[in-house]
């Protein structure tokens, strides 16, 4: 079902169903401050295989996870550099994802990551709202693979169709810029992809940044 977060009344009825269906182990679209995702509770493993199977991938590939807080955070890593702690106070909630290296003791299954992980804070109040209800959660863009990323919901459901229990619609995203990628995990913070902050602003805030190719 789709829910217009434009109208106050749908926009309660349709988080509520959004945070019961994660709950549920089932897919919702929701809107981020780039384009809509498709999520999935990252915490059930049918769930996220679930979400791998609508986007058409494999587990040789495991989804970002986004949060509804910085401190959720700390509690999926073992350690955390500097660097990526400066990076995300300076930007999250924001369009910057970063890579870290994900506790072992995790109880989840999100394919093959190598023990690393892609995290991201949006910056968006009804992504925002769903997430700190459901905890951290499976992303990936809401396409089919090889079709355009949606900037709307109604964009998402034309393309997924019945696989997404519940979508939320609010309105055409504002930026359907990819997020910044910065890799945190070496000796050196890594941009891996460039994205909605310039690497001029993440040096600011990191001056030994590698950018790409260097």
């Amino acid at each position: 079902m789709l829910y217009d977060c434009r109208s106050s009344a749908d926009r309660d009825r349709g988080i509520a169903a959004a945070i019961e269906a994660v709950k549920s182990g089932e897919l919702v679209v929701f809107p981020t401050d780039t384009v809509y995702g498709l999520g999935a509770d990252a915490f059930t493993p049918h769930a996220v295989s679930q979400l791998l199977t609508t986007k058409g991938r494999d587990r040789g590939a495991a989804p970002p996870v986004m949060v509804g807080s910085r401190h959720t955070l700390d509690g999926l890593v073992f350690s955390l550099p500097q660097a990526a702690r400066d990076l995300v106070e300076a930007f999250w909630p924001g369009p910057l994802t970063i890579i870290v290296e994900h506790s072992p003791t995790l109880q989840w299954d999100l394919g093959e990551t190598g023990g690393q992980i892609a995290v991201r804070m949006p910056l968006h109040p009804v992504a925002l709202e769903v997430l700190r209800e459901t905890g951290p959660m499976a992303v990936l863009a809401a396409n089919k693979g090889g079709l355009p990323a949606p900037t709307t919901a109604e964009e998402a459901r034309t393309q997924l169709d019945y696989a997404v229990r519940v979508y939320l619609e609010a309105g055409p995203s504002a930026d359907p810029v990819p997020s910044a990628m910065v890799d945190v995990t070496g000796d050196v913070p890594r941009l891996l992809r460039e994205g909605g902050i310039p690497i001029e602003k993440l040096r600011d805030v990191v001056p030994g940044l590698t950018g790409p190719g260097m």
